[in-house]
């Protein structure tokens, strides 16, 4: 009988060290989501010879993430008050990941030559409070 009580306590310990890793692992993963919930995703698409949406609004101290995709050829994308670039080749979708430290107007635009209307390719990220 005592040998029985021994190998239901070593049963119950194991069973208590599964459940406590068990919540452990349910716990971070929690916090992972919420942290990838906490993201601003924001999608670009570039053509010729404009992206959509050209304007965006984000939050300062949030992270940003911009899907970049391309629906003819390869573009880039050039933010040089926000220290950004990057290219955006056709038919994938690029990530540019940053956090906003400043509220303001921040322009963007097209420095991969894509013809003659490339000049005029370009947008606007406002980051307020």
């Amino acid at each position: 009988m005592l040998r029985q009580l021994r190998h239901n306590d070593t049963a119950i310990g194991a069973s208590a060290a599964v459940f406590c890793s068990l919540i452990a692992i349910f716990a971070c993963l929690g916090q992972q989501s919420a942290q990838a919930s906490a993201d601003q995703v924001v999608k670009i698409s570039a053509k010729r010879f404009a992206y959509s949406p050209d304007q965006v609004t984000v939050k300062k101290n949030i992270p940003v993430i911009l899907q970049l995709t391309s629906t003819d050829r390869s573009h880039g994308i050039a933010i040089p008050a926000l220290n950004l670039r990057s290219d955006i080749p056709a038919g994938k979708v690029t990530e540019l990941r940053f956090t906003p430290q400043k509220s303001g107007d921040y322009r963007f635009y097209c420095d991969v030559f894509c013809g003659d209307g490339h000049d005029g390719m370009e947008g606007k990220i406002k980051v307020v409070d």
